[in-house]
């Protein structure tokens, strides 16, 4: 036991001086950097030690049930449903040759353009008392027929026509490169095509499929506006209940924490997943699949089969926003109105330039850190994107009210200075938020992109006893631009379309697109709410066909 002991002793010892050896300034500025990014959740789990507030038990009682049963109904139904349109239509779209074919591809993804409570706004006109299919049904001596899409059976729908593209593209992606010398075997064999696809092709897409589906499954937890505005309690819903009507934020924290509970363990199940794609992928080939052909009957009901989500999930929507926005245009588009736009584009510009900075920092500062370990704890700073706005920005909202508070009664008492608050309700605490919300959406392509310069670029250049960022500045940067750029793209859509979290956070004076569309809808002034929306969307239409294009050159 003594030699064991002992052993351990120059073990622990031997480690710590190889830790102090391997140390570098990369090493600390990285860890620096995650504890930035993780700090919201970090507060989080340390105000659960301060205790409930006084109405938890009450929501415990009475609304707990609601929460937890409405939001597994949403995850329920919207998996269904984007399984069978995503799966169905990637399939279709990789497999078959039919009229339009070429532009049902990039079509399939746009839904993702328009956010999802935008697309609750524009289906709750339509199927509203005296809405566009209430005059259709009219017009067709149908005055008997009315279809109630205010309920959770209808933000279901709503979500899962927004989100299925997520699991179209991931399942389109497995189709076109993995499937052809598979499919050629089992058609030696003898089976069929419907065979080959549920007895093969489906369970080998499995693993594409899921993190596809594990997207949409956040997207839905995260949803604020579409659920606000269909009256159905979720939880996101009651953490805004519970920070802004009850005014408890330690109670908007017990459920924040139930919630992030249910996130990672959608991200476990989804990491769990991925071992197989490993297993797959080892064992297929790289030959893209060949597509094909149908006779005329058949191209019809393809077409059909993958028009019917692009126009419920992309014109249906834009329809109903451009009807509104000429009969509303008067009154909403005016000189305050492209203030605002300029103000929204502006904070999303330099939010995206600040993230994309701090994933580049990220990626480069654990690659010249000789710590094993950081590269892999790197990854905890893109963990942001797989946490709800909402409860990221109660997460910020504690440590920097606490710093403020703390800073103002420090000026007062030493230097009798008066300050108001610096951080919290200010730009820094909403650029804060969307950079941890959003630092995966900019690592992710930057690091792809620098994964494809080789290694000996910059050995070489420090042979030459160039130093890292002189290397990275002169030679990296150049050869990864394009995917800063396309980061950069990517940031800036996703923060134009962010409520829940610019809800909570941005300051009394500062306004943009999409808060602003759900204040007209809030204060039932929906039609209103349509040009702000419709700025959405086209700002968001462009990088939707850049990254399809991105999709087809891969």
């Amino acid at each position: 036991m003594k030699q064991a002991g002992s052993n351990n002793f120059f073990s622990i010892r031997y480690r710590l001086e190889r830790l102090k050896r391997d140390s570098n300034r990369w090493s600390i500025f990285t860890l620096a950097i995650i504890l930035f990014i993780a700090l919201p959740v970090i507060s989080i789990g340390v105000k659960l030690f301060a205790g409930p507030g006084e109405t938890w038990r009450h929501i415990v009682d009475h609304l707990l049930v609601d929460y937890i049963g409405n939001s597994l109904f949403l995850v329920a139904v919207c998996s269904i449903l984007v399984l069978i349109m995503g799966v169905s239509t990637a399939w279709l779209v990789a497999r078959f040759e039919f009229p339009l074919r070429k532009q049902m591809e990039w079509l399939l993804i746009l839904p993702l353009a328009i956010p999802s409570y935008i697309v609750a706004y524009a289906y709750a006109g339509v199927f509203d008392y005296g809405g566009s299919m209430d005059l259709v049904f009219r017009g067709l001596g149908w005055d008997f027929i009315r279809i109630d899409i205010m309920n959770k059976t209808g933000l279901a729908f709503v979500l899962s026509v927004s989100l299925f593209p997520y699991v179209y593209v991931s399942s389109r992606a497995f189709f076109l490169n993995q499937a052809n010398n598979l499919l050629e075997a089992s058609k030696m064999l003898g089976v069929g095509e419907m065979r080959s696809f549920f007895k093969l092709m489906l369970p080998l897409a499995r693993p594409a499929i899921v993190a596809g589906l594990i997207l949409v499954l956040m997207e839905v937890l995260n949803d604020y506006g579409a659920a606000q505005y269909y009256g159905v309690s979720t939880f996101t819903t009651g953490i805004f209940r519970a920070w802004f009507s009850l005014e408890e934020p330690e109670t908007a924290v017990y459920l924040s924490a139930l919630l992030i509970v249910i996130v990672f363990a959608l991200i476990l199940f989804e990491k769990w997943q991925r071992q197989n794609i490993k297993v797959s992928s080892s064992k297929s080939n790289n030959t893209y699949i060949h597509r094909k052909e149908s006779s005329g009957w058949m191209q019809f009901f393809i077409l059909l089969a993958v028009l019917i989500p692009v126009v419920l999930g992309f014109f249906i929507p834009l329809a109903q926003l451009v009807y509104w926005a000429f009969l509303t245009a008067h009154k909403v588009f005016n000189l305050d109105f492209l203030l605002l736009s300029v103000q929204s584009f502006g904070i999303a510009f330099l939010t995206a330039v600040v993230t994309v900075i701090v994933a580049t920092l990220l990626i480069y500062f654990s690659k010249w850190s000789f710590l094993g370990f950081i590269k892999n704890i790197a990854r905890i700073g893109i963990l942001g994107y797989a946490i709800p706005g909402a409860v990221i920005a109660i997460g910020i909202m504690i440590p920097t009210l606490a710093f403020d508070k703390w800073l103002i009664n420090t000026l007062d008492q030493l230097f009798s200075i008066k300050i108001g608050l610096l951080i919290n309700g200010t730009l820094v605490a909403l650029v804060y938020a969307y950079c941890v919300r959003f630092l995966a959406v900019a690592f992710n392509p930057i690091e792809s992109t620098s994964l494809k310069v080789s290694k000996t670029i910059p050995d070489s250049s420090k042979m030459l006893g160039v130093g890292n960022l002189r290397t990275f500045l002169k030679i990296e940067f150049p050869l990864i631009k394009t995917g800063i750029f396309s980061a950069l793209i990517l940031v800036f859509i996703d923060i134009l379309k962010e409520l829940p979290l610019t809800l909570i956070l941005k300051p009394f004076h500062i306004n943009t697109l999409a808060v602003k569309a759900y204040e007209y809808a809030s204060d039932e002034m929906v039609m209103e709410a349509a040009i702000p929306s419709l700025f959405i969307i086209f700002t968001a239409a462009l990088p939707v066909i850049f990254l399809n294009r991105l999709l087809i050159k891969k």
